[in-house]
């Protein structure tokens, strides 16, 4: 790790790196509109430069790459330059774990920087602990997508038994937090539907089965979550399960006011066909959409019905997306006549 208390002191002003000529980003060019970088982002990659026409590799140069990844954490080739010398060193790479542990919090979104930790952890092949550490990652932002990104990497990577045994349980954890967790929905298909069968889900109808029960469940509790439709369209589309045979479990989220069945109580939940909740915001405009789709896919006097569903969305329950509604309605009509 570089010394913190040496970073404001210029390359240029050090002893040690007299051997080094830097090399200017504009040598013998005069650009047009310059990009002015500070005078120690200036001074660092300079001797970055001449360090790489160097072809060096050594401690020195971990220590100014990272004082370059420091100021520019998207800094492709620092990274890349880094790798290779760390690889040439040959050097335990846990300290450098370590320090990734910090950069990665602290430059989530950095696209670069979770790149380089897949590197490393290709070389340890030491996998299990990473899901920890992206557990931590998620707490501090949890749909960031380059997290979510390494933790699939991971899995699929390495592929090992130990690693997907709690998966699910962990999905179940972050929708239990926040059920609105796009990020957390795709990472289920992923896992369910994405990766292979699992021990014990051999039986895949069954698992169509718990996967449904599981999602329809979720609407019930907070039916205007698209994240929870959009994974009930993809379940039913990966098991060519037509949208018809879930008629009864929509049907009452496209009314304001549905008639409850009359042996319907609070303490009994049809996990076929759960009910909205007691303080559900209905219609729902995802059900209303859902429903549409079920006629159109019936074809015939259907389509005069799902013209209908679309047209309430275009004038009552979802006006923003006017113009979408109505050419649904357009091309309808086009293929009826």
């Amino acid at each position: 790790m570089a010394d913190v208390q040496n970073q404001s002191v210029l390359y240029a002003e050090r002893p040690e790196w007299e051997d080094v000529i830097p090399l200017p980003q504009y040598d013998s060019v005069k650009p047009l509109a310059p990009i002015f970088y500070t005078p120690e982002y200036k001074d660092a990659t300079d001797y970055f430069r001449g360090i790489v026409k160097m072809e060096e590799k050594s401690p020195r140069v971990l220590d100014l790459t990272e004082n370059i990844i420091r100021q520019n954490p998207a800094h492709y080739s620092a990274w890349q330059y880094r790798y290779k010398t760390l690889m040439a060193l040959g050097v335990p790479l846990e300290e450098e774990l370590r320090l990734m542990d910090e950069l990665a919090v602290k430059y989530l979104k950095t696209y670069q920087v979770w790149h380089h930790r897949r590197l490393l952890v290709q070389q340890t092949r030491n996998p299990a602990p990473e899901l920890a550490f992206i557990a931590g990652c998620l707490q501090e932002d949890a749909k960031n997508y380059h997290t979510w990104s390494y933790r699939q990497w991971l899995l699929a990577h390495f592929n090992d038994e130990a690693l997907w045994e709690n998966e699910l349980d962990f999905v179940d954890g972050m929708l239990d937090v926040d059920v609105r967790n796009n990020s957390a929905w795709h990472h289920r298909f992923f896992v369910v539907f994405q990766s292979g069968v699992r021990k014990g889900e051999e039986d895949r109808s069954e698992v169509l089965h718990r996967e449904l029960t599981y999602v329809k469940m979720k609407i019930s509790v907070v039916p205007n979550n698209m994240s929870a439709w959009n994974y009930l369209r993809g379940i039913l589309d990966h098991s060519k399960t037509p949208y018809s045979t879930l008629t009864s479990f929509v049907a009452p989220y496209c009314e304001a006011a549905p008639t409850r069945p009359d042996d319907s109580s609070k303490d009994i939940v049809d996990l076929e066909d759960p009910f909205p909740s007691q303080d559900a915001h209905l219609p729902c405009v995802a059900a209303i959409e859902f429903m549409a789709d079920i006629h159109e896919s019936l074809g015939g006097d259907n389509l005069q019905v799902a013209t209908e569903l679309w047209s309430s969305l275009a004038s009552t329950h979802d006006t923003f997306r006017k113009k979408y509604w109505e050419y649904r309605i357009r091309e309808a009509q086009s293929r009826a006549h």
